[in-house]
């Protein structure tokens, strides 16, 4: 019989104390691996949503709620900015493109977007079907909405005034899908893009009916354009994306948009920083909450190999004069120790994604932040790594006495 076997069987005998050293770690597992699944999970959707966006320029308030509504759309808008006001702003020499967002509308809960379509190559969109948007009141989906909502080509409906599915319904005002784009694990999955008119236009006839073939309605727009739309003097966009032309602008721009000007400008890479310096305090804590419930299996299993090998001296005695090595004698406590921890480890990873799988359905933005349990990241082997390795400490002591037994003596008391 060899040595795993062997380790395997006298675990086996134990089966209390092995399950609740298997249940102690996988716990402490579990919740490392959660905490890794969403911080990993949050990083990368924040990261490449934020992508080529250098600054962002809104009405004033709070500067992480401008950049979580007009980068992230997981929030309210802060209000709205003059269209003049954002067009003498967006001829600065520091600024190499400037994209305008419209929000204020939504279509069952997912955000229709006025923009061009600076917007939609910004996140490399691809087309999975149809045509970009491009005539007023014409629409190209994102994939999530198209899959959820069970749209296709052709289909038209009314958008809903606010950012939430209870507001009152634009009727007669209907927007028509020529466009449905494929998944590109950005915000550009779960919007509705239009034209920056659209949204004017939806807002300044609210209440009254349009036939779909008047010419109004059949304006080409603004979406190839480069730039901010033209409109009237009372016309107003949510925000602008900024890209500098150099470094300059970062030092530049963000003090004289705040201090000159009755727009606020918010830094994508420093409000990210900031919102994940908040979560990190709560997020270290629960971290090393999780390592103690891993210490503390680790002291469980150093506790039951101690005293598991006193009731055992005289079958380890029997092993060596059989023939049996101090060396195997070492190994064989060694590997019990670690059968325990990978059993917990491995138990402990599969159930931190079912946590994560269960807490991301019951969230229910978290399809579009991108949260879900089913991905493999490479920490994982890491975490797996300190099982094993919780397991040899705890398995030491007990293996140096293992090895330590003498034949003659145990034999001779017994």
């Amino acid at each position: 019989m060899n040595l795993f076997v062997l380790s395997w069987n006298y675990i086996k005998s134990k089966p209390l104390n092995t399950a609740l050293n298997i249940l102690l770690m996988s716990l402490g597992i579990a919740i490392i691996m959660v905490l890794i699944l969403l911080n990993s999970q949050l990083e990368e959707s924040l990261g490449k949503n934020k992508r080529g966006v250098d600054l962002v320029v809104g009405a004033k308030g709070s500067p992480l709620q401008l950049i979580l509504a007009n980068v992230y759309h997981i929030d309210f808008p802060t209000g709205n900015i003059k269209l003049n006001e954002a067009k003498a702003l967006s001829r600065n020499r520091l600024i190499k493109k400037a994209i305008p967002l419209a929000l204020g509308d939504n279509y069952q809960g997912f955000r229709i977007v006025g923009t061009n379509h600076d917007y939609y190559n910004l996140y490399q969109g691809t087309l999975g079907e149809g045509a970009l948007w491009q005539y007023n009141l014409e629409a190209t989906v994102g994939s999530n909405v198209a899959a959820k909502l069970n749209l296709s080509i052709g289909d038209t409906f009314a958008g809903s005034h606010g950012m939430s599915v209870s507001g009152m319904d634009h009727e007669g005002n209907d927007y028509e899908i020529v466009g449905i784009m494929e998944s590109t694990g950005s915000v550009l999955d779960n919007l509705i893009l239009t034209n920056v008119e659209s949204v004017w236009m939806v807002h300044d006839h609210e209440g009254e009916e349009h036939d779909h073939d008047e010419d109004h309605e059949k304006m080409l727009g603004s979406a190839y354009e480069t730039g901010l739309p033209e409109g009237d003097e009372d016309d107003e966009i949510t925000s602008m994306l900024l890209q500098f032309r150099s470094p300059l602008g970062a030092v530049q721009l963000p003090r004289m948009i705040n201090s000159d000007t009755n727009m606020q400008a918010a830094s994508p890479a420093f409000e990210t920083q900031r919102l994940f310096s908040l979560l990190g305090i709560g997020v270290d804590m629960l971290l090393a909450f999780a390592y103690i419930i891993v210490i503390i299996s680790g002291l469980s299993i150093f506790i039951s190999l101690y005293n598991a090998l006193k009731d055992r001296k005289y079958d380890l005695a029997i092993m060596r004069s059989l023939g049996a090595s101090q060396v195997k004698l070492f190994f064989h406590v060694i590997f019990e120790g670690i059968i325990i921890t990978v059993l917990g480890g491995l138990i402990g990873l599969l159930l931190g994604h079912a946590l994560m799988e269960g807490l991301a359905g019951l969230y229910e933005k978290s399809d579009d932040i991108g949260i879900t349990g089913f991905i493999f990241v490479n920490q994982e082997l890491y975490v797996l790594l300190i099982a094993v390795g919780v397991g040899v400490l705890a398995s030491i002591i007990p293996a140096v006495n293992a090895y330590r037994t003498d034949i003659s003596k145990v034999l001779a008391d017994d």
